[in-house]
């Protein structure tokens, strides 16, 4: 109650009153933006001061710029929720989100700057929030989410050897696999949470429905059985051991996600697509399984995109989408521009795989996947930014 009567007492710059609003709103322009030009910087037809490789800005951006982005906006949003503690607001977010921010520029001219200075400046964003999280997370004696403060804490870790691998041995291979694995690891923690506890409201209110399955051993056992797998795959990504671990941890997701009764929640675009960003997490681990242990059929870039933009694009827009319209008081309904933006998430996962397999159409293939990425985030933008800078 606290902290609701703060919030609504805040009478400064509304963009500033919740972690959601800033970080979510960079989010979706950020990931405009960095895919528009992606084509263009990938073809060499664009050259941007970066001391990274074209591949590796992509991949680095798209999970410490877009993912870091987005993984705040949630947790300075749902960390006051847990704990009873006031958010985080005014001056102190701002300060967060110019950090994010002065990131994304240093490594767009780290060539300039110098790659350890943009390292400096680009690992403080993650370095900071983690302490942020580890401060609300302790000081509210919220001792159930700790895991939460270490897995953002390997996250900053995983940025800072994004750095140091691509800069001494000219790509960054472990370290990228390691902030993917750790994102979808987050994926699997709390979707284990929210896609069952939506999706059971949902259906409290139909008569005669049955709850999805609450969270108990077997979603323990499975989320070891994941956690086993991407330590794995970020190790020794194409050993046939791996390849089976992989596959068991994709199983061991598929059989958590039957137990919450998705197949009910087709009338409700907001909850099913919940389900629907999980399954393409479950698929990922079973792609990035066929690879390792079928190489010659299977690009490695199937599984890596079926992840990063099925699972985790999915995923964030479902929760941002959700969120903004939760927390600014609109009604949680999706309309058909908001349907919209999850379709054309989809169809950029379609046009990437396409990419992946079929390498004689890679231009035209690239292009489409990001028109189609660009055109959700487009629509993101314009159906929740207004509601993201305004008081509600």
């Amino acid at each position: 109650m606290r902290t609701a009567a703060t919030f609504r007492a805040f009478t400064g710059l509304a963009l500033l009153s919740r972690g959601f609003r800033p970080f979510f709103l960079g989010a979706g322009l950020f990931a405009l933006v960095a895919i528009a030009v992606w084509p263009a910087v990938f073809l060499g037809e664009v050259i941007i001061p970066t001391a990274f490789s074209a591949v590796e800005w992509h991949a680095h951006e798209m999970l410490f710029g877009y993912g870091a982005a987005v993984i705040a906006g949630f947790l300075l949003t749902a960390i006051p929720n847990w704990t009873g503690r006031l958010p985080v607001a005014g001056n102190a977010l701002g300060s967060l989100v110019l950090l994010w921010f002065a990131g994304r520029a240093a490594v767009l001219v780290s060539a300039k700057i110098g790659w350890a200075t943009a390292a400096g400046i680009d690992v403080a964003f993650l370095a900071v929030f983690t302490l942020v999280v580890a401060r609300e997370v302790t000081a509210g004696k919220n001792w159930r989410n700790l895991k939460v403060i270490a897995v953002v804490g390997l996250l900053a870790g995983a940025n800072l050897a994004f750095h140091l691998e691509a800069h001494f041995t000219g790509d960054a291979d472990h370290a990228g696999r390691a902030a993917l694995a750790l994102i979808v690891f987050l994926i699997l923690l709390f979707g284990g949470r929210v896609v069952p506890s939506f999706t059971g409201n949902w259906l409290a209110r139909r008569p005669n429905e049955q709850r999805p399955a609450p969270f108990d051993r077997w979603d323990a056992y499975a989320l070891g059985i994941s956690a086993l797998a991407l330590i794995g795959w970020i190790a020794f990504p194409d050993k046939g051991l791996t390849g089976i671990a992989l596959i068991a941890g994709g199983l061991a997701s598929l059989a958590r996600l039957a137990r919450w009764r998705g197949w009910r929640t087709f009338a409700d675009p907001l909850v099913l697509v919940l389900h629907g960003a999980f399954l393409l997490v479950a698929l990922g681990f079973l792609a990035a399984g066929a690879t390792a242990l079928a190489p010659d059929h299977v690009p490695p870039a199937v599984g890596l995109h079926v992840w990063a933009i099925g699972g985790i694009g999915g995923m964030t827009l479902a929760m941002m989408t959700r969120a903004t319209l939760g927390h600014s008081g609109q009604a949680l309904a999706a309309t058909p521009g908001t349907v919209a933006v999850y379709l054309l998430v989809v169809a950029a996962l379609v046009a990437r795989v396409a990419m992946a397999c079929l390498p004689q159409w890679m231009a035209t293939l690239m292009l489409a996947a990001a028109a189609f990425w660009c055109a959700a985030f487009t629509g993101f933008v314009i159906i929740y930014g207004p509601m993201l800078v305004r008081r509600s």
